[in-house]
């Protein structure tokens, strides 16, 4: 799934993935194992409330990369 990332509409980082979230666009999120859990843990929460399938990666380097930016990434979501 991951591999999806790379060609797929995206949004990056807590906050964009947050607003996705609540405004229905995220379709599956993916959450960084290594990230802080302050972090993950209420977007996390955010997907169950909604039914938002979670995917996840090794490392917010890894999710990063496949974002294709230059830093890690704690979360990611593909979005409509």
């Amino acid at each position: 799934m991951l591999t999806d990332l790379k060609a797929a509409k995206k949004v990056t980082g807590a906050k964009q993935v947050t607003r996705a979230l609540k405004n229905g666009t995220a379709r599956l999120v993916f959450l960084a194992q290594n990230a802080d859990p302050r972090v993950t843990e209420p977007i996390e929460i955010l997907c169950r409330e909604q039914g938002v399938a979670t995917e996840a990666v090794d490392t917010m380097s890894a999710l990063g990369v496949a974002c294709g930016i230059a830093v890690g990434s704690a979360v990611a979501a593909i979005v409509e």
